[in-house]
């Protein structure tokens, strides 16, 4: 209830609306119009024709008519002064009565604009009533705000169990609020893995109740959506086939390897780039390096990384885009030397090395937030070292069942183990 007055042609219209569409409710029509249902009922009665239009196209009467003029009546023939007295006393007994009921449907209606004005919710109805059922009788506010008595009265009988819920769901918020203080990043499935991890069997929460909490209390995981495109590809490089084939799963650590560059914005306008080696069985980061360069060296650094990390590459696959340091003659004795078998999606299309370049994706969009770039090369390399490292120690990946891909990965060990 927004607008509080009205130019006649607007309730004129509202009046023709309600009359000339088929089946209409003076209920759909309120709330397509933003007004208040008594509201219409009273522009119906002054400028109602006293006919609407019926679901199936024909005209019917209307139960919101027009009342009669009552300057029109005209006393009975042959009506002596004892019963003409009688009468207009009846008649102003019923006008006082009519007045007394539209003074106070307007008092009602007057205090109902508070609870209202975002929306007619019916738990707004159900509230309003109970909150004005010491001044007017419930049968009366149940009838102006069309609600039944019987649903009033169930909704009523039901408010310690929403006390309650009300009460845990606060109570839940404010753990959410203390994961979600130390990563702001985390939505509503990391969140709930977190809960679970630190809460026993019997008190575990589910996700769907977290993500509605948090949409209650406005909080949630950060969102940015940004695309940008580094890869260069060399005509004259070496070429290899597409080994994936869009499946960035393996059997187990060490099998299957993803990798690409991505830049990382300066305020001065100058960029960092950083290479990486993923693993496609945990989403484990095996190596990572950073360089003010794109060049061959980039790629090189982060591969003998992952070789140390893992001890041997022996027999592994390597999947990356058609970029010219992937291509290189340097990169393809290098894979050979380490026992690397390289593999490449089709030239021009993100979607096969999609696991690569979501990891790029998502590492700038968490660290960088609503900033465009680094304020310089120092803060850069300490924010990106900070947030690769906890990638694999802290971060809960959903791919690896909510749990960091190190960890994940020591279960696959542990499976291994035999029986003692």
């Amino acid at each position: 209830m927004a607008r509080k007055n009205y130019s006649e042609e607007f309730r004129r219209q509202a009046v023709d609306l309600y009359e000339s569409t088929p089946g209409a409710t003076v209920r759909g029509i309120a709330e397509d119009l933003g007004i208040v249902r008594g509201t219409l009922r009273g522009w119906l009665e002054v400028y109602g024709t006293g006919k609407k239009t019926a679901a199936d196209g024909t005209l019917t009467s209307s139960p919101l008519q027009s009342r009669p003029s009552r300057k029109n009546s005209s006393a009975p023939e042959g009506e002596t002064p004892e019963q003409k007295i009688d009468r207009l006393e009846a008649e102003n007994a019923a006008l006082r009565a009519e007045t007394t009921k539209l003074t106070t449907e307007r008092e009602i209606l007057q205090r109902a604009a508070k609870y209202f004005a975002g929306g007619d919710a019916l738990v707004s109805r159900f509230q309003f009533v109970a909150d004005n059922s010491a001044t007017f009788e419930v049968k009366r506010l149940c009838e102006l705000v069309e609600i039944e008595r019987s649903s009033y009265y169930a909704w009523l009988k039901a408010a310690p169990a929403r006390e309650a819920r009300a009460a845990d769901d606060a109570a839940l918020a404010e753990r959410i609020r203390t994961v979600h203080s130390a990563d702001n990043t985390q939505g509503a499935p990391r969140i709930t893995a977190e809960l679970n991890d630190n809460t026993p069997a019997g008190e575990r929460v589910n996700h769907k109740r977290v993500a509605r909490v948090m949409r209650a209390e406005g909080i949630g995981g950060y969102v940015k959506r940004r695309r940008v495109r580094t890869t260069i590809p060399e005509p004259s490089g070496q070429k290899y086939p597409d080994l994936l084939k869009r499946d960035f799963t393996a059997e187990r650590p060490n099998e299957r390897y993803v990798g690409d560059i991505t830049y990382l914005p300066i305020a001065d306008g100058t960029n960092l780039y950083l290479a990486t080696v993923i693993d496609c069985y945990s989403r484990r980061l095996a190596s990572w390096a950073i360089a003010d360069h794109m060049r061959t060296e980039l790629v090189e650094e982060a591969l003998n990384v992952a070789a140390a990390t893992r001890d041997s590459l022996k027999g592994a696959i390597f999947h990356s885009d058609h970029g010219s340091v992937y291509c290189s003659k340097a990169y393809a004795t290098l894979c050979r030397k380490l026992g690397v078998t390289q593999s490449m999606g089709a030239v021009g299309s993100s979607a096969d090395n999609a696991l690569a370049e979501s990891f790029n994706a998502t590492m700038k969009r968490e660290v960088l937030q609503d900033t465009a770039c680094w304020p310089d090369e120092l803060t850069c390399r300490r924010q990106v070292f900070r947030w690769l490292v906890r990638y694999n120690t802290k971060r809960r990946h959903s791919w690896c069942r909510y749990t960091p891909p190190v960890a994940f990965e020591t279960g696959y060990t542990a499976t291994l183990r035999p029986a003692t």
